[in-house]
Order: structure tokens, then C-alpha cells, then sequence
């Protein structure tokens, strides 16, 4: 009987044990100073629903939250939107150190106009970012974004898309999705760590 694969097997499987509980370890908040996986984010030129132009440069000093959907989005995109906003009222006046993106993946319909209409219902914190599809594909990609679109019977189509909100420090680097699981004094505690 050969002795070492039975070693082999096991040191394969405690690698995997503890490779896996690092990441979720990372995912969960619970390395806070670990290094974040590289190539999340970068540079991009997007306008918000006023017609200002926001670049990676705008996340710069604050902490920033960021969300990719679509204004038609029928259920995940509103409820995500209505707990950021939820966070950001109680952090009160901290609220104002922080930014808030609603990043469009769908930029045939989800014009300036159509943004500013949509995210009237949300805190005024939040600001909705779109552009040309050149530009939406660009900051998708490099936010490491799924978002495909999926035609309808009735000729109209949706968007399936990641759903979780990039938290980003105040250099602009990726920490970690912020979790909204929890009541919006606890998430607005944490947010504040990063001001």
C-alpha cells in the first residue's frame, strides 16, 4: 500500500479547509485589513442625473457605495436602493461624507431623465450614474459586474445582473460588499469606520 496518498489526499483537503475559511473570513468583514482581491474597479466617466460628470476621481476621500441595476428592474434593484437609503438616513449628518452610486447596466433605457424619475423615491444622497454603452460595458468590466440581458415574450427584455453593493475605502479601493442584512444603525456603524 502506497503511504504518501493518503497524506496527499489530506494536505489537499486542509489546504482547501483553509483556503475557504479565509475567504469567507474576507467576504464577511472579518479581515478587515486583508488585502482586497485586485482588479475591482478603475478609471471610468459616467453622468449623474443632473448631467454632472462623475469619474473614479469622485470616490476619492469618502467612502463609497456602489450599486449596479436598472430603473426597470421589478424587485432586487428598488429593495437594494431602499436599504442603502435606509443606511444613509441613519447616518444623519455623517451621511453627507459619504457617496452613493446607482450605476446603470442598462443605458438603452435608463436615460439621465429616466435616473433622476427613478431615484426620486430613494434618498437624495444617492446619485444615478449612466452613459454610452461603450462607457457602461467599460465600468461593468471593471467593477467585475455580470449583467446580461434577457429578452421577454412580449418583445421587451430585462436585465440579470450582480446584485450586492461594492464597498469602496476612501482611496477608491475595493474593501468588500457591504452587507445590508442587518438593521440600518449596525450598517451605518460600520460605514462610519471608513469616514
Amino acid at each position: 500500500m502506497n503511504r504518501t496518498r493518503p497524506l496527499v489526499i489530506v494536505g489537499a483537503f486542509s489546504a482547501s479547509v483553509v483556503i475557504g475559511l479565509v475567504l469567507m473570513l474576507w467576504a464577511f468583514g472579518g479581515l478587515r485589513n486583508a488585502a482586497a482581491p485586485a482588479g475591482i474597479g478603475g478609471p471610468f466617466q459616467l453622468t449623474d442625473q443632473s448631467g454632472q460628470t462623475v469619474t473614479e476621481k469622485n470616490l476619492l476621500g469618502r467612502p463609497t457605495l456602489i450599486f449596479f441595476g436598472f430603473t426597470h428592474c421589478p424587485d432586487v434593484c428598488p429593495t437594494s436602493l431602499f436599504e442603502m437609503s435606509e443606511v444613509l438616513r441613519a447616518m444623519g449628518k455623517d451621511a453627507d461624507r459619504v457617496n452613493a452610486y446607482f450605476i446603470s447596466v442598462d443605458p438603452e433605457r435608463d436615460t439621465r431623465a429616466a435616473m433622476k424619475d427613478y431615484l426620486s423615491s430613494f434618498d437624495p444622497h444617492v446619485k444615478g450614474l449612466t452613459g454610452t454603452p461603450d462607457q457602461v460595458a467599460k465600468v461593468i468590466a471593471d467593477y467585475r459586474v455580470y449583467a446580461h440581458k434577457v429578452p421577454l415574450k412580449d418583445g421587451d427584455y430585462t436585465m440579470d445582473h450582480t446584485a450586492l453593493i461594492y464597498l469602496m475605502d476612501r482611496n477608491g479601493k475595493f474593501v468588500s460588499p457591504f452587507n445590508l442584512n442587518r438593521k440600518p444603525e449596525e450598517a451605518a456603524a460600520d460605514l462610519k469606520h471608513y469616514l
